[in-house]
């Protein structure tokens, strides 16, 4: 909000522009790249299906960017910070084998609670004789999960509109700068103990593995194809990218960020990551704040090139598995589903299985199968997790790049320059620094008036 809130609006619309296609022409790269591996490597081929499965309904990608469109608008602020719009699916029986009244139908349904929390209640179908025809219908519900969509449109919005405000902007802004300063400090204090969480993280998901000797052999193909493409495309397709814009060594960038790749190996969250992210950018990168305070927090909702390419990686190993043949337009619409999938993934752990169903129903394969792999789907997300991080931070530097002649320096001499710029001017230019320079300014003029009188 403060950093747009200094801007130009033809910067801010320029630089919107290129962030959405950037992160657009990525993801289907990433979706390219894991089609290309999974179709050379075969790794469907050393994998054994399961004789067990569970039935699992399909919410349709319409419903899902419907979804990702009301999220990108908020009704309830408050409410957006820890719950966002999410389109539920309510299983229907019905069935011919009992008496129906006229236009209705009889549905089969008992409410348990559920293992994880018992709070919420969920729906079991009762075992019916004759077999019933089950539907799904969709209503309105939420996640637990913060809206980033919606709160990143709101803050960008207000951003643009206190920069044309004035001096009547100029006390917000400031309140936004302070927030900002004050919750950078405290996450500076908090990463001195990531370290220990991560190694209990790690150890917590290695001791819940059964058999890591089968699981092994099972998927290891698999797993090796995910995460080849994964450093194909974050170790060289991203940093050449790099190069081609910036004519600059990507990977001394990439050392500036070190930090937030390890945080997001250890949380496998992109949103959890952010702060760090940031932090990383600002000081070690020396990125323009206005930019990475508009490309990571959109790029940490709608950039999940890891995501896209596990997606595609993953439809095809199900569908190899399953002895099922795809055609070139079967793979064409993979393609152009994980990439649309993706962008309604959350940024928050294997939120890809979720998205993954959409994928799976695009081309008629069953969604059961998803449990093929979820054995080795905690491990795989927190690659997939770096590569988004690492994604979105290449982004920033590139746009920073490309943008850097639309905005105003951000920071110059406050004193030296403070009397050259109208009191809306500085204050947008120098928050910070505003009220110092003021008095410095006054006693530097004070000083002068009574040497002249001397």
């Amino acid at each position: 909000m403060s950093g747009l809130a200094t801007m130009d609006s033809n910067a801010c619309g320029k630089m919107g522009l290129i962030t959405l296609t950037y992160y657009l022409w990525t993801t289907f790269m990433a979706v390219t790249v894991g089609i290309i591996l999974v179709t050379s490597i075969h790794p469907g081929a050393a994998a054994q299906k399961e004789e067990y499965a569970v039935a699992k309904a399909a919410l349709s990608s319409a419903d899902a960017l419907l979804d990702l469109i009301r999220n990108m608008f908020p009704s309830n602020l408050i409410e957006a910070s820890f719950q966002q719009y999410r389109t539920v699916l309510v299983p229907v029986v019905k069935t011919s084998g009992f008496p129906n009244s006229p236009g209705k139908s009889l549905s089969f349904v008992y409410f348990v609670p559920d293992g994880e929390n018992p709070e919420i209640n969920r729906l079991v179908l009762l075992e019916i004789t004759p077999s019933p025809e089950m539907t799904y219908q969709t209503l309105p519900g939420t996640s637990n999960e913060m809206n980033v969509l919606g709160i990143v449109i709101f803050s960008a919005t207000i951003g643009l509109l206190l920069g044309k405000m004035g001096e009547r902007g100029i006390p917000l802004v400031n309140v936004c700068q302070c927030l900002n300063e004050a919750v950078m400090r405290i996450v500076s204090m908090a990463v001195w103990y990531f370290p220990f969480g991560i190694v209990f993280l790690i150890a917590g998901k290695i001791l819940e593995m059964e058999d890591p000797s089968v699981i092994g052999k099972k998927l290891g193909l698999y797993a090796i194809t995910v995460v080849s493409g994964l450093v194909i495309h974050g170790l060289v397709l991203l940093p050449l990218l790099f190069i081609i814009v910036t004519r600059k060594n990507p990977f001394v960038f990439i050392r500036g960020i070190l930090q937030a790749l390890l945080i997001a190996l250890a949380t496998s969250s992109s949103s959890a990551t952010l702060p760090i992210t940031l932090k990383c950018l600002l000081e070690n990168n020396g990125i323009d704040r206005r930019v990475a305070r508009f490309v990571l927090p959109v790029g940490a909702t709608i950039n999940m090139d890891g995501t896209a390419l596990y997606e595609a990686v993953a439809a095809i190993f199900i569908a190899q598995v399953n002895d099922y043949d795809l055609d070139l337009g079967q793979i064409i619409t993979i393609s152009i589903t994980a990439t649309a999938a993706s962008i309604g993934a959350a940024g928050i752990p294997q939120s890809g299985l979720i998205t993954m169903v959409i994928v799976l129903t695009s081309v008629g394969l069953p969604t059961d199968e998803i449990t093929l792999i979820i054995a080795v789907d905690w491990a795989l997300d927190r690659f997939r997790t770096v590569t988004n991080v690492l994604g979105d931070a290449l982004a920033a530097g590139i746009i920073a790049h490309i943008c850097r002649q639309d905005f105003a320096p951000e920071k110059q001499d406050p004193v030296s320059n403070m009397d050259k710029l109208s009191s809306v001017e500085a204050s947008l230019l120098y928050p910070r620094d505003y009220l110092h320079c003021f008095h410095v300014l006054k006693r530097k003029k004070h000083t002068e008036f009574y040497k002249g009188l001397e």
